[in-house]
């Protein structure tokens, strides 16, 4: 496997003579993301000032308003590989170790705030790059230890991804764009976003957040673009982010199945040679095995 310690899923080249896993960095998914500055203030304010015929009294307090620093991306690598122990893949791991950086980014955003859509868009980005992952406990446990590294519950992640899906499917292409006018728990959480991305809190736009969107279209098989435009005005998104970011999110998936395919045959491959190998071995075993029972035979 040391031939495949540069797979990634972003570029997969190809000649004439011989096909070569040759996909690099996922930036192409998770780039152009913005940074971060966090600062800290330390002020003092007079809550009250009491004046008696006795006496007199000022009474000063002082508040420090400093915002926990955020833990750097080296951290948040480091809290991942102590939660998680195991070798992965380097198809995999390669991918998962870009991803984390990049989510880190957005995670310790100022405007950073947790929404079941952009959930949503992790969990199905997630579960397609692992998707034939040698054991599904392992892929579980990966989950797990990355969504935890960033300080976020994993639990609730799945929990939230699982509830919009069960709410797409039950929707069409006209009512799931009518969810300001009815009540509901999906309903009162895509408000909310609504709400926060037209100004009025925090929102930060991400590409996971295109995934989502486009996830929930899906289940509700109501993948038209009229259909997209009109979810996107409602909530206060930027349809031509949301255009952008699925074009890459569809490249990603064509890529990242080829990607596989190579590697599924370079495993075979590799397999086919060791089995090669062994038979002259148990070739001769038999033949020891033979003349060991006939020299036995005729003593």
């Amino acid at each position: 496997m040391a031939s495949l310690t540069s797979v990634a899923f972003t570029s997969i080249g190809q000649t004439s003579c011989q096909r070569k896993v040759n996909v690099s960095s996922t930036r192409s998914l998770v780039s152009n993301f913005e940074g971060f500055r966090f600062r800290t203030s330390l002020f003092c304010h007079c809550v009250r000032f009491r004046a008696s015929s006795s006496s007199s009294r000022m009474i000063i307090q002082c508040m420090s308003t400093a915002t926990d620093v955020p833990p750097t991306v080296a951290e948040t690598k480091m809290n991942f590989l102590k939660l998680y122990k195991r070798p992965i893949p380097s198809i995999y791991n390669t991918v998962l170790q870009e991803l984390i950086v990049q989510q880190h980014l957005m995670r310790y955003k100022r405007t950073y705030q947790y929404d079941p859509v952009f959930a949503l868009g992790f969990v199905t980005v997630y579960d397609r790059l692992m998707e034939g992952y040698p054991s599904e406990e392992d892929r579980e446990a990966i989950f797990q230890a990355y969504i935890t590294a960033l300080k976020e519950d994993p639990e609730q992640y799945r929990i939230d991804a699982q509830k919009l899906e069960e709410w797409a499917r039950g929707q069409t292409a006209s009512s799931l764009v009518e969810f300001p006018s009815k009540e509901g728990e999906v309903e009162g959480l895509l408000k909310d976003i609504a709400e926060r991305a037209s100004g009025k809190g925090n929102f930060s736009y991400s590409r996971f957040f295109a995934v989502g969107l486009f996830r929930l279209l899906e289940l509700a098989n109501a993948t038209e673009p009229t259909v997209l435009e009109k979810l996107c005005a409602v909530l206060n998104v930027n349809k031509r982010s949301v255009d952008r970011d699925l074009d890459v999110y569809r490249n990603l998936l064509s890529k990242l199945l080829q990607a596989k395919e190579l590697l599924k045959e370079y495993v075979d491959r590799e397999k086919k040679k060791r089995e090669e190998r062994t038979e002259p071995q148990k070739a001769n075993e038999a033949i020891k095995k033979c003349l060991g029972e006939y020299l036995y035979s005729h003593q």
